[in-house]
């Protein structure tokens, strides 16, 4: 907990925000760093609520109580302790975990607006550990002579690298890009996100004798069944990214891109890795289909650079600004939010479902779409829940970027080498707990077995099935720690 009567005195002050018109000039980072009083007070803000019910809503299981206290005491490095004893990369969820840990906080009753800022603390937290030098390799201390293969170098991968080389196993990863970090580093723009956050922690996991080979794609060369025969184990981490196509009439006009296309390429550009994009949508109008947070990246992106219009369109109608009855806390909050691109610019649009696109000479000029409501005025969940009022809606649009979520992990050359069963999503299958896949020696993690999903559940997984490698291996208990840390409460 925090000061005892510190979420009486204080109000929820969310993370400090660069003014707009200077963010859209450039790829920099929107959020800013709060002051150590700022951060200070918000971490007071920590209730003696009894039960930390943000700790069960948080997949890691972290001692968010223990470590608010820390900090509010000034603390620093006791909280950065705390933190890291549990999350392997507070400083990837600080900056992108949408915090279920928030919506769970006993100060979260009324929807969320006045929950402690516990992901905003866990990035300034993190940060100070990096510029005071706190962050240190930890290599084993004696090596186990089992090798080990990570197949991606996402949130998932490097997370079980990174427990088990501290087991003391010898840890390979094998990412099929140029560079490590998956859709950290491809799919995240770099507002929200610098590449330099991914490439310290790569460095300490290097030092840590995670090998990291990049440009390899695992099912060509080497395949499946050679990689099973050459490790001890193998963990399967490839994450989710076959996204979810448009299946209407003039899907083939040029004009229309996958939202993952779309920002790998600007992250590419940005990167300096090419000069221009194929995707620039400059000057354009544009149209994302999807309200998530991939849309919303999208939307940022095209606003910085330079579109015309951008109108991001939603299939689900607008969400409630509080939770309905049938939606109590501690759920996920089913409300209308908003995004740092949304603050920036475009329009929104809900309850729409496109019905064709049209063109001329080949090229996309118009979207149309069909306005809907929801089947016997009930509240919908799913677009199964809706149903057309028979309204025509066209809007103009020149690139029109799909980002309606993904389908699951290109599994193709996996089952054909490897024979691993997958369940009935398409998902990698691996019983829990213990993330064992249908052959003996080979596991699955993150958004390959669980389908898409959120960053911390990726860390939560990656560390978990490092612990039941590491048991397998070991054939017997795992030295590596559960989820959470039982640890007393120190209060000194």
């Amino acid at each position: 907990m925090g000061k005892p009567t510190g979420f009486i005195e204080w109000q929820r002050l969310n993370a400090p925000r660069r003014p707009i018109a200077e963010r859209l000039r450039d790829w920099r980072e929107v959020e800013g760093h709060a002051s150590d009083e700022h951060a200070g007070q918000q971490a007071g803000r920590c209730m003696d609520c009894g039960v930390p019910f943000c700790m069960q809503g948080c997949p890691l299981g972290n001692a968010i109580p223990d470590f608010n206290d820390r900090l509010w005491r000034g603390r620093w490095q006791d909280a950065w302790k705390r933190l890291s004893a549990t999350n392997n990369f507070p400083e990837f969820t600080g900056r992108l975990c949408p915090a279920p840990c928030e919506a769970s906080c006993v100060l979260a009753l009324d929807g969320q607006s006045h929950a402690v800022t516990i992901e905003h603390i866990e990035k300034e937290i993190a940060e100070r550990a990096w510029a005071e030098g706190w962050v240190a390799a930890e290599p084993p201390r004696a090596k186990t002579g089992a090798r080990i293969a990570v197949v991606g170098s996402g949130p998932a991968g490097l997370a079980a690298a990174q427990q088990l080389a501290r087991a003391g196993h010898d840890v390979i990863v094998y990412e099929a890009d140029d560079r490590a970090g998956g859709l950290l580093r491809y799919g995240i723009p770099d507002f929200k996100m610098e590449k330099a956050v991914i490439d310290r922690r790569m460095t300490q996991l290097t030092a840590e004798g995670v090998v990291v080979k990049c440009g390899v794609k695992v099912g060509i060369a080497p395949t499946w069944d050679r990689l099973n025969a050459d490790y001890d184990a193998v963990v399967i981490a490839i994450g989710a990214r076959r996204g979810r196509d448009l299946q209407v009439p003039g899907r083939e006009l040029a004009g229309v891109v996958m939202a993952m296309d779309y920002l790998e390429e600007q992250n590419r550009v940005v990167a300096g890795d090419v000069a221009t994009g194929r995707w620039d949508v400059a000057g354009k109008h544009v149209i994302i289909l999807g309200g998530g947070d991939t849309g919303s990246d999208c939307l940022g992106t095209a606003l910085r650079q330079g579109a015309a219009e951008v109108h991001q369109v939603e299939i689900m109608p607008l969400a409630p600004d509080v939770r309905s009855a049938d939606n109590p806390w501690p759920l996920w909050p089913l409300v209308f939010r908003t995004s740092s691109s949304q603050e920036e610019g475009g329009a929104r649009d809900f309850a729409l479902r496109t019905l064709r696109l049209e063109g001329t000479d080949g090229q996309l000029t118009t979207l149309v779409a069909e306005r809907l409501t929801p089947a016997n005025g009930k509240p919908p969940r799913s677009p199964a829940d809706l149903v057309s009022t028979g309204e025509e809606v066209r809007l103009p649009c020149e690139q029109l970027i799909l980002a309606m979520g993904f389908t699951g992990p290109d599994t193709s050359t996996l089952t054909a080498q490897l024979g691993v069963a997958l369940d009935r999503r398409g998902n990698v299958l691996a019983s829990e707990p213990g993330w064992a896949t249908s052959v003996p020696g080979v596991f699955a993690c993150g958004d390959a077995r669980r389908g898409q999903s959120l960053i911390v559940w990726a860390i939560a997984e990656g560390r978990e099935t490092a612990r039941a490698v590491d048991a397998w291996l070991r054939g017997g208990p795992s030295w590596l720690p559960a989820r959470g840390v039982d640890q007393p409460f120190d209060k000194k």
